[in-house]
């Protein structure tokens, strides 16, 4: 759905201030409130606004549900990562077996894949290699021998919930 050429303008505009709210609001909960850093805070937050628009284009759709059930689930789940690749780094003796895994993604190439792959490179022991407009993704992980091609399905689930319409068949 699209809408009428006369609300083009005013959507863009409304993007566009909504964006740089988000961007200047992050700015101050990273930084803090001081008078003296808004000046900077407001031209990062301009930066990036006038950066994400290419990026992320105006009818770009966005679940917000989708993404706070992601969020939810991925913060555990980095967690747990972070602490077993703490647990293999302290060990004497390292159990693991790292390698390369390829996984068929079913996200259409572009902005979406390649936000899933940094996604999978968030996460403690796997490293994205390479995203390709096939699909496939070849990802390093620490120990190839886990189930990593059911936790990588599990986190495209999970991505898929935020970006609607981004599966290569629909």
């Amino acid at each position: 759905m699209t809408a009428p050429v006369s609300l083009l303008p005013r959507l863009r505009s409304v993007v566009l201030w909504s964006r740089g709210l988000f961007f200047f609001a992050l700015w101050l909960v990273l930084t803090g409130a001081a008078l003296k850093d808004m000046p900077v805070g407001l031209i990062a937050a301009a930066a990036a606004t006038w950066a994400s628009m290419p990026v992320w284009p105006q009818d770009g759709r966005l679940s917000p549900v989708g993404l706070l059930r992601f969020v939810l689930r991925f913060l555990p789940q980095a967690v747990a990562a972070g602490l077993d690749v703490a647990r293999r780094a302290f060990a004497r003796r390292i159990a693991m077996k790292p390698g390369i895994v390829t996984y068929r993604a079913s996200l259409r190439p572009g902005l979406a894949q390649g936000a899933l792959c940094a996604v999978m490179s968030l996460q403690p022991g796997k490293l994205s290699v390479s995203c390709a407009d096939s699909g496939d993704m070849r990802v390093h992980c620490l120990d190839s021998d886990a189930s990593v091609t059911t936790e990588l399905a599990a986190d495209e689930a999970a991505f898929l919930r935020i970006l609607p319409g981004g599966r290569a068949g629909g």
